[in-house]
């Protein structure tokens, strides 16, 4: 029970990574919110792990300053942050349009930039806590069809470190690092490659799933990274890209 009386956020908690890690969290004793645009399904996964679901629209200012709010009103603190939250986004340059590139970019970057700018404050009012950034394994290298969703998951990567430098500067006491999980076992996954033609979509998955040492990873797999890089053992990494694909990058 090492998240004992801490209190942490989920981004994206109610379905694929997220909801394995609000459920490892809980499991660990922390109480869990969770943020998500479903409500449905985020309502029932709080009830579940005996948590409390908050509407969140990550790619929106206005959308993090009431849930953030409504945390501090009822918790009193946050110690955890998950930026889970995010879309895929498939197509060759020619196909990819401004607005789809700019609607993955809003949701995967600005969101997270928007949740690590609302939860500092509230986590440095308690001496600090940590963040993890859940950016992707296409933020270190990439695929001919991942070229908006490459692009945010890069920036989360780059940005990961700037924060963390930020917070240390000012003596905030919150860490923040940025997981990259390989190919995961998710509706967001499956409804990318679903998205595609079946011929496009086989040969992707003979060149990434196809190519991954270990085959494809189920989301409890990254949540107990997750869970690690928020616990006190990871109490010396700030700004560290964790790297959970199953060896593909190890090629």
């Amino acid at each position: 029970m090492r998240f004992n009386n801490k209190v942490a956020l989920v981004t994206g908690g109610a379905s694929g990574i997220g909801l394995a890690t609000a459920q490892r969290l809980s499991k660990d004793g922390a109480t869990v919110y969770i943020g998500d645009l479903n409500d449905e399904e985020g309502q029932r996964v709080a009830q579940q792990i005996n948590g409390t679901f908050v509407r969140l629209d990550v790619s929106q200012e206005q959308s993090w300053k009431e849930a953030i709010s409504a945390i501090k009103e009822k918790a009193g603190r946050l110690d955890m942050l998950v930026n889970n939250a995010g879309i895929a986004g498939a197509g060759t340059l020619e196909e990819e349009t401004v607005e789809q590139f700019n609607r993955v970019l809003q949701i995967n970057l600005v969101g997270v930039f928007l949740g690590c700018q609302a939860a500092v404050p509230l986590m440095a009012e308690n001496s600090g806590g940590a963040i993890v950034n859940v950016s992707s394994i296409f933020g270190l290298v990439s695929d001919q069809l991942t070229i908006a969703y490459s692009a945010s998951k890069g920036g989360v990567c780059a940005m990961t470190k700037a924060i963390a430098l930020d917070c240390a500067s000012r003596g905030t006491g919150v860490r923040v690092n940025s997981i990259h999980p390989g190919f995961v076992a998710t509706p967001m996954v499956a409804n990318a490659v679903n998205s595609i033609p079946p011929d496009v979509a086989e040969a992707y998955g003979a060149r990434t799933v196809g190519q991954t040492p270990l085959g494809m990873a189920e989301p409890q797999d990254i949540a107990d990274v997750i869970a690690f890089m928020l616990s006190d053992d990871a109490r010396y990494m700030t700004g560290s890209e964790v790297v959970a694909d199953g060896g593909f990058t190890a090629r």
